[in-house]
């Protein structure tokens, strides 16, 4: 399937909405790190929010205090969630045992 061609309008217009979504993830990931955010506020958000619900799993994890790569690849594993899996893609029960993990932490 090709791309379609963009005029330089939506080049440029496509390129402020990427750089908002960026900005808005930066921030959540932020959020998190200060503790002025939760897992279940961020999750919630993304239900509602196309920037957040395209984050990456391993991303929001690794924004949480105290979880790296390692630990949040292998918490992903015992959780039955795909390396490569986005907020969007996230099953009902893995919101649940993702939420669990970190309320009983």
């Amino acid at each position: 399937m090709a791309l379609p061609t963009l005029t330089a309008e939506q080049r440029a217009d496509a390129l402020v909405r990427a750089a908002k979504a960026r900005t808005l993830r930066a921030q959540v990931k932020d959020d998190l790190r200060s503790g002025s955010l939760t897992l279940a506020q961020v999750i919630a958000r993304a239900a509602e929010e196309d920037a957040l619900a395209r984050m990456r799993v391993i991303d929001l994890l690794t924004a949480m205090p105290g979880i790296g790569p390692a630990r949040g690849h292998t918490l992903m594993d015992r959780l039955g969630i795909a390396h490569s899996r986005r907020l969007r893609g996230l099953g009902e029960h893995q919101r649940a045992a993702l939420l669990e993990v970190f309320d009983s932490s």
